[in-house]
């Protein structure tokens, strides 16, 4: 009973700091926001799927989270959002700009999140995963949003941001911050469905989202 007190003072403290973060978080994006010039490649795929109330599985690189976040707020695309370190200050910042969650990860408490995140692609609403967090290697794609295309039969649409010149984070996706008035290039690829008898046959098919996303890379910095 002794230690309570302090934990829960602990636990309120920590509350409070999330919170504040996340406010100046959100400011800071749509400041930042209002002032890109964002330019679009190839989007065709997702405006032809919106139009038939036809639901995608997003993917896009963890560092390139922030002006993927501005550009398709208040659409109420569901993120996956990691429970690890400050994911629930990323999840706070999302849902203030418009964005449902799920949280987990493709690698931690994975079974919950992708059942999740496969409810919603039923449901007809958008998911957005990031395939290499929530601690990389960056860059890298894990099963699970290949298993939640399979199971759904949602196709994979990669969503690929450029800056120019960003701030970098040293952090493990070296978290990219677009500069005031930058220039972003946001490139999207043609849908890639996961046919497979089951899901282990699907979790193979991480080369090919892999290869989607380098090609909508090339996109982008054409």
């Amino acid at each position: 009973m002794a230690t309570e007190a302090p934990r829960a003072a602990a636990d309120a403290r920590a509350e409070r700091r999330i919170a504040r973060i996340a406010w100046w978080g959100t400011w800071l994006v749509r400041v930042l926001g209002a002032t890109w010039r964002i330019r679009i490649r190839h989007d065709e795929p997702v405006r032809q799927r919106r139009a038939g109330k036809q639901p995608i599985v997003f993917s896009l690189w963890h560092g390139h989270l922030l002006a993927l976040l501005y550009h398709h707020r208040n659409e109420g695309v569901t993120v996956m959002i990691s429970e690890h370190g400050d994911g629930e200050i990323i999840a706070r910042i999302a849902e203030r700009l418009g964005f449902r969650t799920v949280r987990g990860s493709t690698s931690r408490n994975a079974a919950r999140a992708l059942l999740e995140a496969s409810r919603v692609i039923e449901q007809r609403g958008d998911v957005a995963i990031t395939p290499d967090g929530p601690r990389g290697p960056a860059r890298s794609v894990a099963p699970g949003l290949a298993i939640v295309a399979h199971r759904t039969g949602a196709p994979v649409i990669a969503a690929v941001a450029h800056a120019r010149s960003p701030w970098r984070l040293s952090t493990w996706d070296r978290f990219e911050i677009p500069r005031p008035f930058s220039r972003i290039t946001i490139a999207y690829s043609d849908p890639l469905y996961v046919d497979a008898v089951e899901a282990r046959e699907a979790a193979g098919a991480v080369d090919r989202v892999a290869e989607t996303m380098t090609a909508t890379e090339r996109v982008a910095h054409g």
